[in-house]
């Protein structure tokens, strides 16, 4: 079991920045792969950023150049940098950890969001 807390959301205009931080209850270096995404009103969730165990990490197009996923294995914490920030970033963000599978199926935990909010 992993349990995952979002916490830096907030509202912000257009081209500011936010630091979303997902803090584990256990060691991330040996989770699979952690992410976050983020679902906007009326939208389906969309995978935003992700990174593996081996720090590879994978960005939607729409966020490359103005998001960083990064995490501090000492804190068990995953961040996402998001700057230059657009009313369309505008959505509840959450953080994902996907374990090693087992022999009953892949673990998968969620947060329960941070809402990021941008007025133009």
């Amino acid at each position: 079991q992993v349990q995952l807390v979002e916490s830096g959301g907030g509202l912000v205009q257009a081209g500011g920045s936010l630091r979303l931080s997902c803090a584990a209850s256990k060691r991330i270096s040996s989770i699979n792969v952690m992410g976050w995404y983020r679902q906007a009103p009326g939208k389906l969730r969309e995978l935003v950023a992700s990174i593996t165990s081996g720090g590879i990490t994978t960005y939607v197009d729409s966020v490359k150049g103005r998001f960083t996923i990064s995490r501090d294995t000492t804190k068990n914490t995953l961040y996402l940098q998001l700057n230059s920030l657009k009313p369309e970033d505008t959505a509840v963000y959450y953080c994902n950890a996907v374990e090693r599978p087992t022999i009953t199926g892949l673990p998968t935990y969620w947060g329960q969001g941070t809402q990021v909010t941008v007025s133009s």
